[in-house]
């Protein structure tokens, strides 16, 4: 049952992984505003490094600042087409940064009422009464192709096009994210990630992992280890967020 007294404690971690040279993810959280930005960045050189941080920036600003009267799902959209703007200028300011961008996936919480924000394929999941499930829809080609029934999930795993992403932060001068809304009860454990987790843990080893009342910070160093001890073949980043009663 839904309660509108809803307080929530997060915890963080992110790694490079095992065959990466430097960590083109990043991250960032205001418990006291309920905001949670997790970003993958992509591009040659530094660009994945820079495209994520502005990314995460932009977004942080714009929503721990937001009129708490105007509607969240119109702020988080401008958000990240702010945050769309400063990248892809950026990128065409600096011809070492061209072409780069960013997936991004933010959670934004008022009491009980939740909204995912989503643009590439950094997920947002749920764990409620021990059943996790996906909350966010992959902007991915071979994830569009399973749900137009031209793919089977086990073909899409298998997929050499399992990297290509169809919409991503910075790499266009326009971007349209995804905004979903829901509604937290006592106990929920939402989870930002990017794909370095995901293509790596399976969602039902994510769900065993994320079990059990361990603090949530052992509970995120304990992804990034499945990941990486799975090969960490790229960088791996994650965000708790646990709603709990007052």
């Amino acid at each position: 049952m839904a309660t509108a007294a809803l307080h929530y404690a997060a915890a963080a971690a992110s790694d490079r992984g095992r065959k990466r040279a430097n960590n083109q993810d990043a991250f960032g959280f205001s418990i006291e505003h309920g905001v949670y930005v997790v970003c993958d960045g992509m591009g040659g050189a530094a660009g994945g490094e820079v495209a994520s941080s502005i990314a995460v920036d932009e977004v942080l600003q714009a929503l721990t600042e937001r009129d708490r009267e105007a509607q969240v799902p119109k702020l988080a959209e401008d958000a990240v087409c702010a945050a769309n703007t400063a990248v892809y200028s950026r990128a065409q300011r600096n011809s070492n940064l061209s072409g780069m961008g960013t997936t991004l996936v933010a959670l934004v919480v008022e009491q009980a009422q939740v909204w995912v924000v989503n643009v590439g394929d950094s997920r947002c999941y749920r764990l409620r009464e021990g059943k996790l499930e996906q909350l966010t829809l992959d902007h991915s080609l071979v994830e569009e192709q399973v749900r137009l029934g031209r793919m089977t999930p086990h073909e899409a795993l298998r997929s050499p096009l399992r990297n290509v992403i169809t919409r991503a932060v910075g790499t266009q001068n326009g971007v349209t994210p995804d905004c979903f809304q829901f509604e937290a009860q006592t106990g929920d454990l939402f989870l930002l990630c990017s794909d370095g987790l995901t293509r790596e843990v399976s969602d039902s080893a994510i769900q065993e992992l994320l079990a059990g009342d361990q603090p949530l910070q052992e509970r995120a160093n304990r992804l990034i280890e499945a990941a990486n001890k799975a090969g960490g073949r790229d960088n791996i980043t994650c965000i708790l967020v646990q709603a709990m009663g007052q």
